[in-house]
């Protein structure tokens, strides 16, 4: 082992290998502190850490963004009776009602009579639920 020796053989001196006594002092015998010289003689250890240099893209304010919620329309057939267990869907004579959702996706088969309200709907939500005889609402 190289170190265990190099450690032997410094011992009782004073600077260890270090030449004077005023080297190896400060931040300037590391190339700057923290992430100095990041875009310069850094540049390759900021860049494997993740870091880049300048500003990137736009952050946009808290108070105008919002999460969509989107469901599939084969997931709400499928989990329509969970749904008015959970009163989050209505059953009436036979036709399932459901609200709270902001855009619905055509993906998957529909094989109840569903009544949904959103915001938005593809048009191949649409397609499917008017195939199985139910309705698309967008409140205006």
């Amino acid at each position: 082992m190289a170190g265990k020796n190099k450690t032997k053989k410094f011992r009782g001196s004073r600077t260890c290998g270090g030449g004077t006594h005023k080297n190896r002092r400060g931040g300037g015998s590391r190339g700057g502190r923290g992430h100095a010289g990041g875009c310069k003689h850094h540049f390759v250890r900021e860049m494997l850490e993740g870091r880049g240099y300048g500003d990137f893209g736009f952050k946009r304010p808290q108070k105008v963004t919002y999460e969509v919620r989107v469901m599939d329309i084969g997931i709400v057939d499928e989990n329509a009776d969970r749904l008015v267990e959970q009163g989050r869907a209505e059953l009436r004579d036979g036709v399932y009602m459901q609200l709270d959702v902001d855009k619905v996706l055509g993906s998957g088969r529909v094989t109840k009579k569903m009544i949904i309200t959103a915001s938005s709907f593809s048009e191949k939500a649409i397609h499917e639920l008017k195939s199985a005889g139910g309705e698309a609402i967008t409140p205006e």
